[in-house]
């Protein structure tokens, strides 16, 4: 019974992996995507032009990578903590809870491409209601700013991102609430804990597991995070938003370098494995140490 996802894992993930990690040893441009075998072995070429930052491909990818961090720490931070807050205020029993939950949960329910498509339209400049009600309603500057072009591009793929990522933090951590013991606030209650006293000696550090899991998870799925920036930006994204999922699609695919664009993606391959080797390990250490 395990033979079939073992052979399913291999056809996905491990044959199109190392078929990418052999790609990245040749120079595989337009001219041999028919005959890949013609394809010049270049050995290590690609990655030292990927990673020489005194040439343009490399100052490009090391701004595209400075990109993506900051994009991923704010929209990581932000995800977590509207999820925290929101399963937090839905632990009370009050009327409508159940509704209120629903609602909340629903931009991870939508299709990622409708709702991705749904802000492009609302962040359009003149006809958008982001700029409806910045402008026209609140007057809030005073001429219509563009948002998916310029500077606003990369405050526009963090909203998007964390208006789709932190309902599954509020999923999970509402799930972790449950699992912890209505005793414990009573018992601090008795002793004249407040709330605030409650969130942070109880609710926190009995979250803290959960949290370790979320934190990771968020960061590999934003980091990768290539439908948002590609259905908001569409093939070309802005130079203040040039995520690098983005940036090695346009690599590969654009410019036709596959070569280039597969020692891009190996190296990024690396850098998350070495971040999630070293967070669970100070992670586990942690636990330990506890």
């Amino acid at each position: 019974m395990i033979l079939p996802a073992i052979l399913l894992e291999l056809l996905i993930h491990v044959v199109p992996m190392l078929i990418g990690v052999g790609m990245s040893f040749l120079r595989l441009t337009q001219f041999f995507i028919r005959n890949w075998s013609a394809a010049p072995f270049v050995g290590l070429s690609n990655y030292q032009v990927a990673v020489d930052f005194d040439s343009a491909v490399g100052r490009s990818l090391l701004h595209s990578f400075l990109i993506t961090i900051a994009f991923t720490a704010l929209a990581v931070g932000f995800s977590w903590l509207f999820g925290t807050v929101g399963a937090v205020l839905m632990q009370g029993a009050f009327r409508g809870r159940g509704l209120l939950r629903t609602f909340f949960l629903v931009p991870y329910a939508l299709p990622v491409y409708a709702g991705v498509i749904t802000w492009s339209f609302m962040f359009q400049r003149d006809t958008g209601f982001v700029n409806h009600v910045l402008v026209d309603q609140l007057g809030l500057g005073g001429d219509r700013p563009f948002w998916l072009i310029g500077s606003n591009s990369f405050a526009a793929v963090v909203v998007v991102c964390v208006w789709r990522s932190w309902p599954f933090a509020f999923l999970i951590l509402m799930a972790g609430l449950q699992n912890i013991d209505r005793d414990l606030y009573e018992a601090s209650a008795i002793d004249g804990a407040g709330w605030w006293r409650q969130l942070r000696s109880i609710t926190l550090p009995m979250l803290r597991p959960v949290n370790q899991v979320l934190v990771l998870v968020l960061f590999l799925w934003t980091f990768n995070d290539f439908n948002t920036p590609y259905v908001l930006f569409g093939k070309a994204a802005p130079q203040q938003a040039d995520l690098i999922s983005v940036h090695i699609y346009q690599s590969s695919f654009i410019t036709w370098n596959f070569g280039s664009g597969s020692a891009m993606s190996v190296l990024l391959l690396l850098f998350l494995l070495v971040v999630t080797a070293a967070y669970l390990a100070i992670t586990s250490r942690r636990r330990s140490n506890a």
